[in-house]
């Protein structure tokens, strides 16, 4: 019996080691799949890229949820359960979330596509779809080491009602903007659309599930291998694209003979200036320094790529991926800021983009909305330019119906006061001069000792609050908040956001 409990442990323990996974942390993962959309065509690929993930999840150590073809309820539940089994293994747990499917940006927002939308306009995908800063802000709300989250969703938007006007692929997200400890990917540029392939998986699921199995692999370098095979594989129309606020390592399998698929803190990579940049390139061969761009993924790099390279077709690429990337960047500045002079300013720079019909519209939508003064102003100190472009910096005036005096103009003016006008010294002394009125305590006159009561036309009282039926301790009024939308606004109303856990909000109305 001991021989075969030895047996056991050390077959045990030869697996473990050769998954080279982390046996300080927990690892959770849930994996969606939406291939079977009820009103467009389906897609063949994601069933197949959630169940070749779930795998190399399991082989990573993760505990795996998988789920397919999600309604809008189904895939809220599958979220909520996610979080709370969170909740349940400990802040030193790792969660990921791989979905594949459609994803669409609507106003600048982006959206997860269930399998039952069936949209007529616009208006019915943040009422019909799962919003991506609502996961995001759900799995931040439960405290863990890190969240990652890889979305192969930027296919092309396949509603006819709204595939002209809504804009193309997803937002650009900062991670930097919410909780530290968020690595989030798309398939492809912001902006841009993905390729469902013409394989079993997507372009960009393949070459995830092969970089991810090198052991002892930084997320941060798989990804960028991600981009370079995902760009070579499309022949430059596909660039997957990230964004991390990690504060330290992740590898999906340990370094052989490794204890911990995690090696403590990342360390803090130098960033590289335009000239610098300039340098390292000059004198390589265009499709080397193609590559070194890609991989790196930076704007200085490819303004040093464009500066230096031409020829077809790496030259034109590289030029339409930092075009794409600032259009993008200015886009979520005009959507942060959410006032018509973002807009304006952003399509004064970009009159003809795909993003020009959302802009006009939520221009309209704002000047049927009163704006605070001081909301404004604080607004425009503290973004900077347009995109990142300082000749694209403007001022935001004050509206027009805005006060420039120290009260809110939302303030009601004071009631009139009655009678009761002059100085209490001149009061007092009128007071002394009125002849002495007899009480009346008839019952036409006055009620019980706890009701209101009535006061004869001569009384010198502006207003007698009636005795209220209450015995507890004092209560507070609640404050009076006014919503201006500044990066607050939960899509349409309510607040959320800007707090410690929370991204950025886009709009309220």
């Amino acid at each position: 019996m001991f021989r075969h409990a030895l047996c056991a442990a050390l077959f045990a323990g030869a697996l473990f080691a050769g998954c080279g996974v982390a046996g300080a942390e927990n690892r959770m993962a849930l994996v969606i799949g939406q291939s079977a959309y009820r009103s467009v065509t389906p897609l063949p690929n994601p069933a197949n890229d959630a169940k070749a993930m779930a795998q190399l999840l399991r082989d990573s150590g993760f505990d795996v949820t998988t789920a397919s073809d999600l309604t809008q309820k189904d895939m809220n539940r599958e979220v909520g359960d996610f979080a709370a089994n969170i909740a349940a293994k400990g802040p030193d747990t790792v969660s990921l979330v791989f979905y594949a499917g459609h994803g669409l940006q609507i106003d600048g927002e982006n959206y997860l596509v269930p399998v039952d939308v069936d949209p007529r306009r616009e208006a019915d995908i943040p009422l019909q779809a799962v919003r991506l800063n609502d996961i995001l802000n759900t799995l931040n709300a439960v405290p863990s080491r890190m969240r990652i989250l890889m979305l192969d969703a930027c296919r092309n938007n396949p509603f006819p009602a709204i595939n002209q006007s809504a804009g193309r692929g997803l937002a650009l997200v900062d991670t930097k903007s919410g909780a530290p400890g968020t690595f989030l990917s798309y398939s492809t540029s912001p902006g841009a659309e993905a390729e469902d392939g013409n394989g079993a998986d997507s372009p960009y699921t393949t070459a995830l599930l092969s970089v991810a199995r090198e052991p002892g692999l930084p997320i941060e370098e798989a990804f960028k291998r991600v981009r370079v095979a995902v760009n070579k594989a499309t022949e430059g129309r596909q660039t997957p694209w990230e964004s991390s606020s990690l504060t330290e390592d992740f590898r999906f399998i340990a370094a052989d003979g490794a204890n911990a698929a995690n090696a403590g803190p990342k360390p803090v990579a130098a960033k590289r200036s335009v000239a610098e940049w300039r340098g390292v390139l000059q004198g390589k061969p265009i499709e080397a320094a193609n590559e070194i761009i890609v991989g790196d993924g930076s704007v200085e790099a490819y303004e040093a790529f464009v500066a230096l390279f031409t020829q077809p077709p790496y030259g034109p690429q590289a030029r339409a991926w930092l075009d794409l990337h600032r259009r993008m960047a200015a886009w979520n500045d005009a959507v942060l800021i959410n006032a018509v002079a973002s807009y304006s300013a952003f399509l004064a720079q970009y009159p003809d983009s795909d993003l020009t019909p959302t802009a006009r519209r939520l221009i309209e939508r704002l000047r049927h909305r009163p704006v605070l003064l001081a909301a404004v102003v604080a607004a425009n100190n503290a973004t900077g330019p347009i995109g990142g472009n300082p000749a694209q910096s403007i001022p935001i005036p004050p509206p027009a119906n805005v006060a420039l005096g120290p009260t809110c103009p939302c303030t009601p003016a004071p009631l009139p006061i009655k009678k009761v006008d002059t100085p209490r010294k001149l009061q007092d002394k009128k007071a002394e001069e009125k002849p002495v009125r007899k009480r009346d305590d008839s019952p036409q006159k006055r009620t019980s000792s706890r009701g209101p009561r009535l006061r004869d036309p001569g009384d010198d009282v502006v207003y007698d609050p009636p005795v209220r039926e209450y015995y507890g301790p004092p209560v507070a009024a609640p404050p009076i908040g006014i919503g201006i939308g500044i990066g607050g606004g939960r899509g349409y109303g309510g607040g959320y956001g800007r707090g410690p856990i929370g991204y950025p909000g886009r709009r309220a109305y």
